[in-house]
């Protein structure tokens, strides 16, 4: 196993302050100095950034496929351990009333009964049940590390199944002091996790119960040992991550030269509608137009990023170098949405009812927490968000009125109440101008996150109205800002390559075509 010669780090959850700056800087061949005219039609490019082939289309062998997928596999495996601390391996438990489940029930239980058979039958038969010890033996030397020779040969004498089976033939085997033994080196061996399991096995009296038993918990300890290599390994996979996942990408790339059609259309989108926004703004009376537009590959590649948190992650598949990110992206931009209506919501009551709850900053948090547990699920094709905005206007009205009735001052009016509610129900409409605002904030915020060498270190200014909702914004923008920067130091090679062709060729200059949505 790599790193076995490495110090073992059980405690350390997170990764270090260097490998925490190293994955949130942003990828310095990509800055605007750097992807200057001369660097992207330089012919000189390394083999990893070179993403597209000019070759004729070959024939891609089965063979070449599967070496993909498995690469594909290792490098998803190996990301995840690096940037989810939360990564765990679990085992999976079959639903009771499944086909499956009452299959494996019904094998497994006549396995033991076979076993009680044996074991009762005069006289008994002791061949499964040495078998059941030989593969326990391999199982506990399996949880021995390289230096533990006295209790491997321990072990290795106790449970010999060559002298078990001499002792067998003579009827003079101890079957239930062999598992007793089992059961106290589980114990040695156990995480502290395990101790009330290992208590229960040495409180059973039935010795196939104590078999079966010992089974299934060395089936969790074989999981407690999987997960503390995955803790273990993590720091080092954290700092190895950036040059592995290039170099499996690269092998992938090779096996098969499409592998970069999603990417290279996702950039060039953003490449489109800048190209498109500069032809425009050069038609406007006024405007000098003394050369041909030209733009910054830092802006494009962050505008496409950016594009990510409006992304249809049902419909529209993702850029083959953000497949890892996936489920992370998903999640991040259902709760950036969620943010977004609460800050509709909060920009509302204020402009609404501001002079009564505006000394008041509790208040404002007990709404927040109300339309965050409304608005769960929000991103689900069954949620009816109409719906749940009206409940949150009652609500919200209801809070107020209690709140003026608690300073002794008069309640909403009628009138006022079915507005608040009314404006809260709008928001889902299409070009409501309250979300289209907050959502040019958030689009501003973010912008300013990935323009940031190190985001943990300097967090933008808040935009005007977003102040309720700044906590969790800035925790969101900077998991955000950390999978961009990650991202671009990994593939930026592959994006440079990219970038090279659709900026700076005769075609693309020639192609200002209107950006597609």
């Amino acid at each position: 196993m790599p790193f076995n010669g490495e110090k073992q780090c059980v405690g350390e959850d997170q990764p270090s302050n260097s490998d925490s700056s190293r994955f949130s800087e942003s990828m310095a061949s990509l800055s605007d100095y750097e992807c200057s005219r001369q660097s992207f039609t330089s012919d000189s490019s390394s083999k990893s950034s070179s993403p597209a082939s000019t070759s004729p289309p070959r024939v891609v062998t089965f063979d070449e496929v599967m070496a993909a997928a498995r690469n594909l596999s290792n490098m998803t495996l190996a990301h995840e351990i690096a940037v989810n601390e939360n990564f765990q391996l679990k085992q999976e438990a079959l639903p009771e009333n499944s086909l499956a489940g009452r299959v494996k029930h019904i094998v497994h239980q006549a396995f033991w009964d076979v076993l009680a058979s044996e074991l009762n039958a005069d006289p008994p038969e002791f061949e499964h049940a040495i078998k059941l010890f030989e593969e326990i033996r391999e199982i506990l030397l399996s949880f021995l590390t390289p230096g533990g020779n006295r209790l491997r040969n321990q072990i290795c004498e106790v449970l010999d199944t060559d002298l078990i089976r001499q002792q067998a033939e003579h009827s003079a085997v101890d079957i239930q002091g062999l598992a007793n033994y089992v059961i106290s080196t589980m114990g040695k061996l156990c995480a502290p996790v395990r101790d009330n399991d290992i208590r229960e096995l040495k409180a059973t009296g039935n010795i196939v119960e104590v078999l079966r038993q010992i089974f299934h918990v060395l089936d969790l300890m074989k999981m407690d040992m999987a997960n503390f290599t995955i803790m273990s390994l993590r720091p080092h996979l954290q700092r190895q991550l950036v040059e592995y996942e290039r170099t499996k990408f690269q092998e992938i790339l090779e096996e098969t030269p499409s592998a970069l059609d999603q990417t290279t259309e996702w950039i060039k989108e953003s490449v489109n509608a800048e190209l498109f926004s500069l032809s425009e703004n050069a038609l406007t009376p006024g405007a000098e137009n003394t050369s041909k537009p030209s733009l910054s590959p830092t802006l494009v590649l962050n505008n496409s990023y950016l594009k990510l948190l409006q992304w249809d992650y049902q419909k529209k598949e993702l850029p083959e170098t953000l497949m890892t990110d996936g489920a992370r992206l998903q999640e991040l931009t259902e709760k950036l949405n969620q943010l977004k209506v609460i800050a509709c919501l909060s920009l509302i009551t204020n402009n609404m009812v501001g002079a009564i709850t505006g000394g008041l900053p509790e208040f404002a948090n007990r709404l927040k927490r109300i339309s965050a547990v409304l608005l769960e699920g929000m991103n689900k094709e069954t949620f009816n968000l109409k719906e749940v905005l009206n409940s949150i206007g009652v609500q919200t009205c209801v809070e107020i009125n209690k709140t003026l009735m608690e300073r002794g001052l008069p309640t909403l009016n009628a009138e006022i109440q079915a507005n608040l509610i009314g404006q809260f129900s709008n928001i889902e409409e299409e070009d409501n101008p309250i979300w289209s605002l907050i959502d040019k904030r958030f689009k501003l915020y973010m912008k300013s996150l990935l323009c940031l060498p190190s985001p943990q270190k300097c967090m933008p200014p808040m935009p005007g109205g977003l102040a309720v909702i700044q906590q969790e914004l800035e925790a969101l923008g900077s998991q955000y800002a950390n999978i961009v920067n990650l991202n671009k130091q990994v593939y930026g090679p592959f994006y440079a390559n990219i970038l090279r062709k659709l900026l700076f060729s005769e075609e693309a200059k020639a192609d200002a075509s209107p950006p597609t949505n």
